[in-house]
């Protein structure tokens, strides 16, 4: 299998910790997004249509978008499984996962905040002000859903006694939220649960700085 992904990149983040968590060893292909490797010609016909990272490649399979790929492995590689089997949790696991994803993440990742700055003129102080009131509307929301969740699962990981895609999500999150300034103490599960996954074998070797192309 081939992965092509990039250090800083939160989505490429969560499909590696994916792979580590099941085992799964891959040829690495670095995609450097600060300079638009993701638009070359070659790689969105051969590999990833929607110009973006990560993306996976099996034979003559080939997939973009994180939650796809992890939904992918999921049925492919079934141990451990990082989406539960009981339809309940699994959908609580998804609704988590999901605001990460869909409303946390969207808003905030390089294009949209390079947008920001290229083409609506916002000052540095104003796409900071942007980047740090959807993360604190984000995680005000997360910190909630584990609130709830901690009255039905016990454990150290979000939903119980085993990572699931709610830690693969989370993990990346509140990674990009910290090194962009953002004060993430109010969030006391949501901050147990990251504290808890990145001492996890998987979690570290998966971490940005871990990465073949790594750069400070």
């Amino acid at each position: 299998m081939d992965l092509y992904s990039f250090f800083n990149s939160s989505t490429s983040y969560r499909v590696r910790i994916a792979l580590a968590l099941k085992g799964i060893e891959t040829n690495f292909h670095g995609v450097n997004i600060r300079v638009g490797e993701h638009r070359a010609a070659d790689y969105v016909a051969a590999v990833n249509p929607s110009a973006s990272v990560p993306a996976i490649v099996e034979g003559d399979f080939a997939l973009g978008q994180s939650l796809a790929i992890i939904d992918w492995l999921d049925n492919v590689y079934p141990e451990p499984r990082l989406m539960p089997a009981d339809p309940t949790v699994r959908a609580r696991v998804l609704e988590f996962s999901d605001l990460i994803a869909c409303d946390i993440h969207p808003v905030n990742n390089l294009r949209v905040l390079k947008y920001l700055t290229d083409v609506v003129k916002v000052t540095p102080g104003q796409k900071d002000a942007w980047y740090k009131h959807w993360i604190a509307e984000g995680l005000a929301a997360a910190e909630r859903l584990l609130t709830r969740a901690a009255r039905m699962h016990e454990g150290p990981w979000c939903f119980g006694a085993e990572p699931t895609l709610a830690d693969v999500c989370l993990v990346p999150q509140i990674a990009n939220a910290q090194r962009m300034g953002c004060d993430t103490s109010p969030y006391t599960r949501v901050m147990a649960a990251y504290q808890n996954a990145i001492t996890h074998p998987a979690f570290i070797q998966a971490d940005p700085k871990r990465q073949p192309d790594y750069s400070a």
